[in-house]
Formats: structure tokens, sequence, C-alpha cells
């Protein structure tokens, strides 16, 4: 005898499928971000340097370069007042977690990070600023 819940319940298994590794990864994923944000509020950037990807650490070379990379083009991520995470999506087969960060002079940033899995862990990939959404007068 069939049961006739079965279909919707295998499809809703099947639809739910690609959501359970982004899922699964959330904490891991944060805890990078978070750690290498930590490092830069330290002037650690060695430290900092260590969440990178290894495409990112060729890029740079070193955690001195990094650092300046850093310090020059994302101040909001080098000395953030707050920092929020938001939603980790999966984006043609990248994961991208989103972050919500207020710089020191009170100003909200959002940006997302390209999450890659490596022997060490989760690195960071790449970061990018995402406009401004467009306020109400």
């Amino acid at each position: 005898m069939r049961t006739p819940f079965l279909a919707p319940t295998l499809a809703l298994a099947v639809f739910l499928l690609p959501v359970l590794p982004a899922t699964a990864q959330e904490g891991p994923i944060r805890d990078t971000i978070l750690r290498q944000i930590e490092a830069f509020r330290a002037d650690d950037f060695a430290r900092a340097f260590t969440y990178a990807s290894p495409t990112i650490k060729r890029l740079f070379g070193t955690p001195e370069n990094f650092g300046a990379m850093v310090r020059n083009g994302y101040p909001m991520v080098h000395r953030p007042a707050q920092v929020e995470m938001g939603e980790l999506r999966e984006i043609a087969g990248n994961l991208w977690q989103r972050v919500r960060i207020v710089d020191q002079a009170g100003r909200a940033w959002a940006l997302d990070y390209m999450m890659v899995e490596t022997p060490e862990g989760w690195q960071i990939n790449a970061v990018q600023i995402l406009p401004a959404p467009d306020v109400g007068v």
C-alpha cells in the first residue's frame, strides 16, 4: 500500500537538499570572519592573513601588504564599531556570507564574503562592498 504523503515528503526533501550544505557551514564560516575581524582590531595582520585563502595569500604575498590593503580599501573592516552576520547564500557554487558592519563614524556597510573550504578550514577568498541601499527622505 502506498502512502499519499510520500511524494510530497520526497519533494520537500529534494527541495531542501541544496540548502543543507550552506546551513551546516554557517558556524565555522562566521567564526572565520569574526576571528579575522578580531585580528584586524588588534592590528595583528599576520593572524588576519591566516584566514585568507591561498589565492589571496598569493595575491598579496605578505601580511604587511594584506594589512595595508585592508587599512586603505576596507577601513570599516579594519576598525568596525559593530559587526552583524546576515544570510549565508550559495551563488553559482560559491558560498557568500553577508555581513553588516557599522564603522567608527556610525555608517552602515553591507559586505559579501566569499568563502572557500581548504585543508586549514574555511578561508576568505574575496570581500565585496555592496552598494548602499537608497535612503528615503
